[in-house]
């Protein structure tokens, strides 16, 4: 089994370079498949050989012995493929894995290459200085906007205390002429009459209503 694995990794003279991670890799898969094919073929034997001792029982013990024996060996081999699968497999994973990381490191190897690259012609402290140089201009740009949005000429002798005392001038006479459109307060209303006010009398009929009343009258009569 050793030469099988040494020949098919190229373990021979004169080949001493080491194969690929995807090389090692193909080729434990390929040792896997053929293991894989001799452990159905030694289970099947081993079926034959149970068959043949109990055909022969009771008949030829010795058979039956004979086949029980070469059970044994079948067993005894499956068991060892069964050992040997398992540490290809295990050899597998860890190059599948080793060959991923290879892969990532590479491209973060390139990565970081590239990013170097972009990074080259850049000096930190001149990053600083432009940044300083930004923020003083548009402080700058700040200070000739607010310049400019202020009128020219306008309320620059004008005295703080001056302006509020003339408000307050203003507010006051708006005041007085408020009070002035009320006009005087009426203290003094007239008082109620205690005697009950006589209700108007109301306006007699017209004459001539009353003289067609006696004329339908007399002409109902």
């Amino acid at each position: 089994m050793s030469g099988l694995i040494s020949k098919m990794f190229g373990g021979g003279k004169g080949k001493n370079k080491a194969p690929t991670p995807q090389e090692a890799i193909q080729k434990l898969r390929e040792t896997e498949e053929m293991l894989e094919k001799k452990q159905a073929f030694l289970e099947k034997k081993i079926d034959q050989e149970v068959g043949t001792a109990k055909k022969n029982a009771a008949k030829n013990k010795r058979a039956a012995l004979q086949a029980l024996k070469r059970k044994k060996r079948y067993e005894k081999q499956l068991q060892q493929i069964d050992g040997t699968l398992s540490t290809i497999e295990f050899q597998r994973e860890a190059l599948e894995n080793a060959s991923t990381n290879t892969e990532v490191l590479n491209v973060m190897g390139n990565a970081a290459k590239a990013l170097k690259a972009a990074h080259q012609n850049m000096d930190v402290d001149k990053v600083h200085d432009l940044m300083d140089d930004v923020a003083e201009q548009q402080e700058i740009a700040n200070e000739i906007s607010e310049a400019i949005s202020n009128p020219v000429g306008f309320g620059q002798d004008a005295d703080e205390d001056d302006l509020m005392a003339e408000l307050e001038e203003l507010e006051q006479e708006e005041l007085d002429q408020k009070l002035l459109d009320v006009g005087p307060m009426v203290d003094n209303l007239p008082a109620v009459p205690s005697e009950p006010v006589p209700v108007a009398a109301s306006k007699s009929k017209p004459q001539h209503d009353d003289d067609e009343l006696k004329e339908l009258e007399a002409w109902a009569s």
